[in-house]
């Protein structure tokens, strides 16, 4: 488990590089302004009904509570933030724990 754990993470930083790499080169061919690129408008770009499907989903299992802060904050967060978040945190859960010795007196 903690294998498959690391090679999530190491494809969502993989991703998470991508998306920066995209921003980067949106910034230099549009004269040097920094542009960051959203979640939800990059996942808008690619994939339109599944966004309104992932909406309609969470809505009706979990809740419009759930939608509106939490998930909106998300989508609203560059991608590669994303992205390089869950890449380093499932990367952390999969790695090997050091043994820890305990002397008792």
């Amino acid at each position: 488990m903690r294998f498959v754990l690391r090679i999530l993470g190491v494809w969502l930083l993989l991703l998470a590089m991508v998306a920066a790499v995209v921003d980067a080169t949106k910034s230099l061919a549009g004269g040097g302004a920094w542009v960051v690129t959203p979640m939800g408008v990059q996942w808008r770009e690619l994939a339109p009904e599944t966004l309104t499907v992932s909406k309609a989903w969470i809505e009706t299992n979990a809740g419009k509570w759930l939608w509106d802060p939490f998930i909106l904050g998300i989508l609203s967060a560059p991608t590669w933030v994303v992205f390089g978040i869950l890449g380093v945190f499932l990367y952390w859960l999969g790695q090997k724990r050091k043994e820890v010795e305990v002397y008792i007196n």
